[in-house]
């Protein structure tokens, strides 16, 4: 065996585990994909059921109710995965400004404040948020106290601005773990080109405009690209805990509607081809977000 053939099977095996976690746990479970196409209904085994093709496939637009249904659904999911990713840019303005304190232990301090709500569970904070929010909360309790209303508000079971309020709280949760990556890739731009710029008489702001984002923008665009893949996942618990009888209509995603279709009326045929489709959408949103960088940017992701 050659030297150059034995090099590049050594780094095959260097990245082979990781390859191997890939299979088992991304590609091996697409096998349920295959319960889609069968009508399952437990506590039976699967051998017993019974072959139906795409009649399930079929069922999500058989009529108006159900039509509505996931129209809705989807405009939910499609809203809140927006906010999302029109305002990606928030972690790396809040890193920028973040770089900037001189203050060393004050820095440290504002990082770590903002980067421990990502370490809390959203039932935590629902808690915080019920207890914050709810009838007798405490900001019901001083606005009633104050005089600016002589009713409790129900912020929580209010159906107003239900994508906005979800936005803030993920944004609260993520914001400070989400600006890490941007942390990391300042403190890996060259000192010289701020020394270059501060002889030529550049101030501050000059040095952030110039220098300081536009050595972020190729981060920006991975972690963009990423995110346009995700569009469709924009997770389950966070409206799990926050939905109830009043806003579950503007608050159910497409990741909530799977779970409560296959948990709440046991079809969980229907709610695997619904998660197939999910997979083919975020597929086809990858490939044009890909498409998209190769053009503006003249290199792509994959």
């Amino acid at each position: 065996m050659t030297k150059k053939k034995w090099k590049s099977i050594r780094l095959f095996l260097y990245v082979a585990p990781f390859i191997a976690l890939v299979i088992i746990f991304s590609y091996y479970p697409l096998y349920g994909w295959i319960y889609a196409f069968y009508d399952y209904r437990p506590p039976k085994p699967f051998s017993e059921a019974q072959f139906v093709g795409l009649k399930w496939f079929k069922s999500l637009v058989e009529n108006d109710v159900k039509i509505k249904q996931i129209v809705q659904v989807l405009k939910n999911t499609f809203a809140m995965s927006a906010l999302t990713l029109g305002t990606s840019w928030l972690p790396m303005l809040f890193a920028v400004f973040l770089n900037e304190i001189r203050c060393v232990k004050f820095r440290k301090f504002v990082q770590t404040v903002t980067t421990l709500p990502n370490f809390v569970s959203w039932v935590l904070v629902y808690s915080v948020a019920f207890s914050l929010f709810n009838s007798t909360g405490m900001a019901n309790t001083l606005l009633m106290k104050l005089g600016f209303t002589t009713e409790p508000i129900l912020f929580l079971q209010s159906t107003k601005h239900v994508w906005f309020t979800q936005w803030l709280w993920l944004t609260w949760k993520n914001l400070g773990w989400a600006a890490i990556m941007y942390i990391a890739a300042i403190s890996g731009i060259d000192d010289e080109l701020f020394q270059a710029a501060k002889v030529d008489g550049a101030n501050r702001m000059q040095l952030i405009r110039h220098i300081t984002i536009p050595s972020l923008i190729p981060t920006y665009f991975v972690l963009l690209m990423i995110n346009i893949a995700n569009f469709l996942n924009n997770g389950m618990e966070q409206y799990y805990v926050f939905q109830n009888a009043f806003n579950k209509q503007y608050i159910q995603v497409l990741d909530l509607y799977v779970y409560n279709t296959a948990m709440g009326s046991g079809s969980y045929s229907v709610s695997v081809a619904i998660s197939m489709l999910k997979s083919v959408v975020s597929v086809i949103l990858l490939v044009g977000a890909n498409t998209f960088s190769k053009k503006v940017r003249g290199e792509s992701f994959i």
